[in-house]
């Protein structure tokens, strides 16, 4: 069984005792996800692995299943999955967060590799990551009066030749023709010992996670057995997860964040996992009651993506006991500081920020939940990793490394990077002999403390000036109206980008733009990064995880300028602009100018031409 050590770490001499004590081959003996399991039930046993809720009613009666009950359906679905798609087949899942998930999850990686799905997409881009996976098998999410999973299942069937559908639904679900119901099937098979051989382990592929970022196309990440099992040992340990320990499962189980950071590494230490219902912290019911919850299953650790997080505290403690928290947890996007005080404010304890990367088999760095925590920091590498802060040379390439609070582009090493994608014409830039350049730029202190200062990708570059946008972000987010807040750079002529901001205000709130544009004057330091509008907006668009959706932003931004523009600047008032991500320049926008309006298409062609996206311009 992993060796988590007798104490917790807390400081950085802790964290290096913990190294030195044993190597990590003599700390993690497990060869594969299912070891994990095998020695959790022989240690916890009856105790339980999952709590699941359904929908958090105060009179609800949760499930409950145990770590041995656990161990049993992973080892039926790993036959399962082994007799419907031969060896080592590809599992693909599209299910919110239900015990079944857990079961599909891990009995896919012992029997051949699962395939998360972001059920959220449209079947074209679905059927695509099948195809590029090889899976052969999908599980997916019976009919459901809020969700649409099992029409879209039902057309991947005839986007992808051969598929195999497994259903998941309520017993007595009648089965459609050529259906495998996922209940009855897993009960007809063994539960105490694999059909088929040995498990899956090792450096044998045990996933592949479509990466979910807020640009780019998706593409297949590799994860081994080796690499979830040294970062999910590596999560157990900064956290210092007990078996007294409870946690609010609150992420998707499609994200590396749900199956490793707050999965795999808590059921290694023997946690009990609280699925706060099938669509976690989405569900507001569940927003509404989350602290009863919390003091009701005596939770000892909390927390979300930071949007979902600061939903959570605008909902009043009241007389809710929630004294077993010990900290909380958070991840998936930058941390505005006004979240993590406010955390504080409310429940007494820390919100730890979490580096995580699909790359990176979901876990880089964590301050240890023992200790102090830095303000800002998303803490130390985790053991056994190294993670150095390089400056990038103009070619591109990774250099030397940066001194103390010197920022440059973060880069790690370790046994759970992953081999890379599994089309290998995208590694380039990536993965470089066993080094992975996150693309994150950031920083360390004299303690070795990592911080985050931004995506490399995500700047607004205005007149060639570097701005930040997570300085922006979190200057307005300490507005006491400003819920949410956004930076993104806006097309301009002359400086290639301007900074403009997106506020989403509490309910109620009432603050003016020239309120929030004095609030960010007084509050952020450069004046270049003074946003050169704010917009109030009724919502921000997310990510499925919780992420700011910049590309979404990005569109809004360049549609208002261009509409000002050609409308008012050009007086073409019956013109209309489309602005859509993507194309060979990032951006395109075409406006459409009306037919009485054609003598102008040069003018407009001309005023475009100014700007660095790819424009254009059509008669209606």
């Amino acid at each position: 069984m992993a060796d988590l050590g007798n104490q917790r770490i807390g400081t950085f001499d802790d964290l290096k005792r913990f190294e030195s004590e044993m190597t990590l081959e003599q700390r993690l003996p497990e060869r594969s996800v299912l070891d994990v399991f095998i020695a959790s039930a022989e240690k916890q046993g009856d105790a339980t692995a999952i709590t699941m809720l359904m929908t958090g009613a105060p009179d609800e009666q949760p499930r409950r299943v145990s770590y041995n009950q656990l161990l049993g359906m992973i080892r039926g679905a790993a036959n399962l999955f082994s007799d419907l798609g031969g060896p080592a087949p590809g599992v693909a899942y599209m299910l919110p967060s239900l015990v079944e998930t857990h079961v599909t999850l891990w009995g896919a990686e012992t029997s051949g590799y699962a395939v998360p799905i972001n059920f959220l997409l449209q079947p074209d881009s679905i059927a695509e990551l099948l195809k590029a996976s090889g899976a052969k098998i999908l599980v997916a999410l019976g009919p459901h009066p809020q969700l649409d999973i099992w029409q879209k299942a039902l057309e991947l069937r005839d986007k992808v030749p051969g598929l195999i559908l497994v259903r998941v639904s309520p017993p007595g679900t009648p089965a459609e023709e050529g259906v495998v119901d996922f209940g009855a099937a897993l009960m007809a098979q063994p539960n105490d010992h694999l059909t088929f051989g040995e498990s899956r382990g090792g450096d044998d592929v045990a996933a592949y996670f479509h990466t979910g970022g807020t640009t780019g196309v998706p593409k297949l990440v590799a994860h081994t057995h080796r690499g979830q099992l040294v970062a999910a040992l590596g999560g157990a340990s900064m956290c210092g997860y007990t078996s007294d320990d409870v946690l609010t499962a609150t992420l998707p189980l499609f994200h590396v964040a749900g199956t490793i950071v707050a999965g795999l590494s808590a059921l290694m230490a023997g946690v009990e996992l609280v699925v706060m219902s099938p669509a976690g912290l989405r569900n507001p019911a569940i927003i509404e009651g989350f602290w009863r919850l919390v003091a009701h299953h005596k939770a000892t650790l909390v927390g979300g993506v930071p949007t979902a997080v600061g939903a959570v505290l605008q909902v009043p403690v009241g007389d809710h006991d929630i004294s077993a928290v010990r900290a909380g947890l958070t991840g998936a996007a930058l941390l505005p500081p006004a979240v993590g005080k406010r955390f504080q404010e409310v429940t007494g304890r820390t919100l730890y920020e979490i580096l995580g990367m699909t790359e990176a088999s979901g876990l880089i760095s964590i301050d240890p939940l023992s200790g102090s925590g830095g303000t800002g920091s998303v803490g130390w590498a985790l053991p056994y990793t190294n993670v150095d802060v390089l400056h990038l040379n103009d070619d591109g390439t990774l250099g030397d490394v940066c001194s103390p609070g010197e920022i440059g582009v973060i880069a790690i090493s370790g046994e759970h990077i992953s081999p890379g994608y599994r089309n290998p014409d995208h590694n380039q830039g990536v993965f470089n002999d066993g080094i992975l350049n996150s693309g994150d730029l950031g920083y360390k202190d004299e303690q070795g403390r990592i911080y985050i200062a931004g995506r490399s990708k995500d700047l607004i570059i205005r007149s060639g000036h570097n701005i930040d946008p997570a300085m922006i972000e979190n200057a307005m987010s300490t507005h006491p109206d400003v819920a949410l807040a956004a930076a993104v750079g806006q097309p301009d002529a002359y400086a290639g980008e301007l900074p403009v901001c997106f506020v989403q205000l509490h309910p109620d709130a009432q603050a003016s733009n020239e309120d929030l544009q004095a609030h960010a004057q007084s509050n952020i330091d450069e004046r270049p990064a003074w946003p050169k509008q704010i917009h109030v907006v009724d919502t921000i668009p997310l990510t499925t995880v919780g992420k700011i959706y910049k590309p979404s932003l990005r569109c809004d931004a360049a549609r208002l300028r261009i509409t000002d523009q050609v409308q008012n600047e050009l007086g073409l008032l019956d013109s209309s602009i489309d602005v859509v991500d993507g194309g060979a320049r990032g951006m395109r926008v075409t406006v459409k100018l009306a037919a009485d309006d054609e003598k102008s298409v040069s003018n407009v062609e001309k005023a475009l031409a100014t700007y660095l996206f790819e424009a254009v311009v059509e008669v209606q």
